[in-house]
């Protein structure tokens, strides 16, 4: 039994159950004519870090058969890699060469291909998940969803329409301990929820704005996409180094404002996505929202600094959002609270805190999960209770796999995505605007004194490039 497994056993005591192993009539064999072709968009740190990592991890259920990249240095480098270890399981000649793109619309011409990952920075995310939906590819989408509400929106109402299975790249819902917190808070055990706390990292100030010669392997051109043309200096991009440690370092386009809007996406959408889950707020958004947040005077990364936000919903919970938090998601109620994070999680452990042992190093926040009353954890949950949707393995990847093989949704399908980052983007519109702004979740627009900030729910569009000319051109109005 692997070690994977062996952690998925342990992890049945105290009540917190799913399966271990994905049933055979989910799986079937790794016959080729039984394996998701799959391919990959974007072959930047992300795609290397998670999406490669994690199909190759599942590789008997799919195969990679494509990449692209507008970069060709990091084109070959997952070339190189995926067949490296494709040689390495099946012996020399034992699987076909993956094709190479540099313009993924190319690509998603091949019928061929079943699915694709898309790992490409945030301005790039919502038109090729909408392209890659009405060729009739199923996706994997990196968060954020889009860089805009209504890109998506689009991209939501594109995926419901094709029928196509999405999923979210918000691994946490894959997690034993996010899905035990929400589960918990769900039935009740911390009370009627109050308030949700929710702490994020910043971005530094600074990047070199010294204009420097576009690289003779990218396609900076078509890298800009339907953001305004500006001149190349690589803090904008991504590292161009002979290092290939160096060349995946975090990229300089998270802290430009033109391709994303700071950590309030970055790393809000993972979080924002665990709370919704928690308060079961999934399909919906807050009614009320302000923020207050600080911004760099000089440089070239000029998304938010130090930030906090207030958004309120509907039925009276209340959620903040600030740097000076803790980095996890707590929730609060009328009779307690549960807190979630990242982190290892031990069942074991648990039992142990709730038997009255000691906290590990670092204080209560170090835990992965913990609660006020830690016997809740313990315990787990009733066969009659709520239970949130398990992925196989815990593995996220693996779950959408999953789910193109049974066509039902997966545990992060596109609308889910796209009302967590809703509300990431309104924080961020917030972050640049004088108090409480007021928003309709139902017809996504804000509403009185605030009507006018409705013309930030979208951007100009680049011409040949964008949503808007995606949608046109297949006729269809959104």
């Amino acid at each position: 039994m692997s070690s994977r497994r062996q952690f998925l056993a342990s992890s049945l005591a105290g009540g917190i159950a799913f399966p271990a192993i994905v049933p055979s009539r989910v799986l079937g064999n790794s016959a080729p004519s039984n394996l998701i072709q799959v391919a990959q968009i974007g072959c930047g740190r992300q795609a290397r870090d998670s999406e490669v990592t994690g199909i190759l991890r599942n590789h008997e259920m799919a195969r990679f058969v494509a990449v692209c990249d507008v970069d060709t240095v990091r084109l070959a480098d997952a070339r190189t890699r995926i067949e490296q270890d494709y040689a390495r399981r099946f012996g020399s000649g034992n699987y076909a060469h993956l094709k190479t793109y540099t313009d993924y619309r190319e690509m998603l011409q091949d019928k061929s291909i079943d699915a694709v990952l898309i790992s490409t920075p945030d301005h790039w995310h919502a038109q090729p998940a909408i392209e890659a939906a009405l060729a009739g590819k199923d996706i994997f989408l990196q968060k954020p969803a889009s860089l805009t509400l209504r890109e998506g929106r689009q991209m939501a109402e594109v995926v419901k329409r094709t029928g196509r299975i999405f999923q979210q790249g918000s691994q946490q819902r894959s997690a034993v301990n996010f899905r035990l917190g929400c589960e918990l808070v769900r039935n009740g055990r911390i009370g009627k929820l109050r308030e949700v706390y929710i702490g994020l990292p910043t971005d530094p100030a600074g990047g070199d704005a010294k204009q420097m010669p576009v690289p003779s392997s990218l396609d900076y051109e078509a890298w800009l996409g339907s953001t305004p043309l500006v001149y190349y200096t690589e803090d904008r991009v991504h590292p161009q180094t002979a290092d290939v440690r160096s060349r995946y370092g975090r990229p300089g386009w998270l802290r430009c404002e033109q391709f994303g809007a700071g950590m309030i996406t970055g790393w809000g959408a993972h979080h924002v996505d665990t709370a919704h889950w928690g308060m079961g707020a999934e399909l919906t958004g807050p009614v009320e929202i302000e923020a207050m947040a600080l911004f760099p005077k000089a440089g070239l990364w000029d998304v938010h600094g130090p930030y906090h936000v207030r958004a309120a919903y509907a039925d009276g919970t209340v959620m903040y959002i600030s740097d000076k938090y803790p980095n996890g998601i707590k929730f609060l109620g009328e009779s307690g609270w549960i807190w979630v994070t990242r982190g290892s999680y031990s069942a074991v452990d648990m039992q142990a805190l709730s038997a009255g042992g000691s906290a590990p190093p670092g204080g209560p926040w170090s835990l992965a999960i913990d609660a006020s009353d830690r016997r809740w954890i313990k315990e787990g949950l009733k066969d009659s209770e709520i239970h949130l949707h398990v992925s196989p393995d815990s593995d996220h990847h693996l779950d959408w796999l999953a789910a193109i093989k049974t066509r039902k949704d997966p545990v992060a399908p596109a609308e889910v995505g796209h009302r967590s980052n809703s509300v990431c983007l309104l924080a961020q519109i917030a972050m640049h605007a004088e108090g409480v702004l007021t928003w309709d979740p139902a017809k996504e627009a804000f509403t009185g004194r605030s009507a006018d900030f409705n013309s930030k729910l979208a951007r100009p569009q680049r011409a040949p490039y964008g949503t808007d000319a995606v949608l046109a051109r297949a006729g269809i109005s959104l």
